[in-house]
């Protein structure tokens, strides 16, 4: 009897994938039959059945083996094709959003360039205009500038041209004869009618009945008073429109204040004020005319009515303050002492803007010839237009 035994030898072979590893058992058999004899005797060869079997449970058994290693190689395939096409679809998902982004910022870039030029273009369109009209302004401003050299030069003549000894009948409108009166004219900003500036003359005229014979002041013999002209070359030296200096305070308490101090003090005090900023107008008016006035008559006055004295009189003129609508009819008497103050302050403010080249004696005696011109026009003394 035979027995046959087997011998079997184990090989384990890795297998190495991404995600895990596959040991898988090969069998090998290997008979070594071996033959015994009861009793003592050798033994004979095998069969050729039992070899036979042998080969078919071997072939069977890789047979089992190679299908089972199959399954499992494709289970892991499957599996990691499954992983690479969820991590190609990650991958799909970023970058249609990464296009997305880039679509969106390059038209937010679009916009942001097209703004840019057309916030330039306004930047630029603007600024020609500008120019334009600044070298416009310029232009109009040159014009005016040489209008008004012109007719600073054209003061210039007029004040260089008058003396104490003998004035400029231009610039000094009192001493034109009768027969040229009647124009009007624009002095130092007060508007005014040469037939009547205020001053009581020195040669000219035809006095009132019950004035006195005035001599000229070429002719007449003056002494210089000390303390007078020591207060007028301390104001020289800094020429200014302020009371606080001792010359322009002595003038306002002797002679601005009384010329100007009338019965009605409220309308003497805003005509002082529209003196002293030069927007004070004089015009003479028709007889016939009505009165144009915003306040009502009884301040107004009227063409038989001083504004100012309150008195019964035949009022041929009338003032305005400054931009005010408001009329105010002046008396002959009452335009007089307004307008030697105009005269004064007209002198002042030449000195003061040095269009004056006289010497300070000259100067001196000048203004002492308009403060005279106030006191006699507060005493009542006034030129007609007739006679």
């Amino acid at each position: 009897m035979y027995q046959s035994y087997f011998k079997s030898s184990l090989y384990l072979q890795p297998l190495q994938s991404k995600h895990m590893t596959t040991f898988c058992t090969l069998v090998d058999l290997d008979p070594e039959p071996e033959s015994r004899v009861e009793g003592g005797g050798q033994a004979g060869p095998p069969s050729g059945r039992g070899h036979g079997d042998l080969s078919r449970l071997r072939s069977s058994s890789l047979e089992i083996k190679e299908k089972e290693i199959r399954e499992k190689g494709s289970e892991i395939l499957r599996e990691q094709l499954d992983a690479a096409k969820k991590e190609l679809k990650l991958k799909d998902k970023e970058c249609e959003r990464l296009s997305q982004v880039r679509n969106q910022l390059e038209q937010e870039l679009e916009e942001l360039t097209a703004s840019l030029f057309e916030e330039a273009h306004k930047m630029v369109h603007e600024a020609n205009v500008k120019q334009a009209a600044a070298e416009k302004q310029l232009k109009e401003a040159q014009g005016k500038i040489d209008v008004l050299q012109a007719e600073v030069t054209a003061l210039k003549a007029l004040v260089l041209t008058s003396t104490p000894s003998s004035p400029n009948r231009q610039l000094h409108p009192q001493l034109q004869s009768s027969g040229t009166r009647g124009a009007y004219k624009h002095v130092g900003g007060h508007i005014r009618n040469k037939s009547a500036s205020g001053a009581f003359p020195s040669s000219l005229g035809k006095p009132e009945p019950s004035s006195v014979s005035v001599q000229p002041v070429a002719k007449e013999d003056r002494e210089m008073d000390s303390v007078l002209y020591a207060e007028f070359l301390m104001w020289k030296e800094n020429p200014s429109l302020e009371r606080s200096s001792a010359f322009l305070s002595r003038i306002y308490r002797e002679d601005i204040g009384p010329c100007l101090s009338f019965t009605r003090s409220e309308l003497s005090q805003l005509v002082q004020s529209a003196v002293e900023n030069n927007s004070l107008t004089v015009e003479p008016v028709a007889m016939s005319a009505l009165p144009m006035v915003k306040a009502s008559a009884i301040e107004c006055g009227g063409p038989k009515k001083c504004a100012l004295s309150g008195m019964s009189r035949l009022c041929r003129h009338r003032i305005k303050l400054g931009d005010k609508g408001s009329y105010y009819y002046i008396s002959p008497s009452s335009r007089a002492r307004i307008t030697a103050v105009c005269n004064f302050f007209t002198y002042i403010r030449y000195i003061q803007q040095g269009l004056v080249r006289h010497d300070a004696e000259q100067m001196f005696w000048e203004v002492m010839r308009l403060r005279r011109e106030m006191t006699v026009a507060k005493l009542g003394f006034y030129l007609t237009d007739e006679g």
